[in-house]
């Protein structure tokens, strides 16, 4: 039996359908912190984008979890991963770039570890603020 049909494997380097997790750098880089300090309980974080202004942390997450993310002061959009290929993200001046690249953190961040730790972000800033 002859198989016929289009190739639909990614290409190289193309990025899988994945979500994508927006937050104030602020909140993100404590999150990070959090999620680095917690990994063997909880899980490692993954890939994390930022913007070239550095107002923005993007956190990679699996497809679907757009779908009930409500947390208040992120947003989550859904991406198919056109247009974004993970070896060619560099940082360039007033460009995104990878804070932390795909290739040098594990897979994508587990959506309730974000979660617990972008909570636990907001109440750790929140309470630096009011030292002030």
């Amino acid at each position: 039996m002859e198989i016929t049909g289009t190739n639909t494997a990614p290409e190289p380097g193309a990025a899988p359908d994945l979500d994508l997790v927006t937050v104030p750098a602020r909140q993100g880089l404590e999150a990070v912190d959090i999620i680095r300090r917690s990994a063997g309980r909880s899980g490692p974080v993954g890939p994390v984008l930022h913007d070239g202004s550095g107002d923005t942390l993007g956190f990679l997450v699996p497809p679907g979890t757009a779908d009930a993310w409500d947390l208040p002061g992120s947003a989550c959009t859904q991406s198919d991963g056109r247009g974004m290929r993970f070896g060619d993200a560099v940082p360039t001046a007033g460009a995104t770039g990878w804070l932390l690249p795909p290739e040098a953190v594990g897979p994508v961040t587990d959506p309730e570890v974000l979660r617990a730790a972008l909570g636990e972000a907001a109440r750790l800033i929140e309470a630096a603020d009011n030292c002030r």
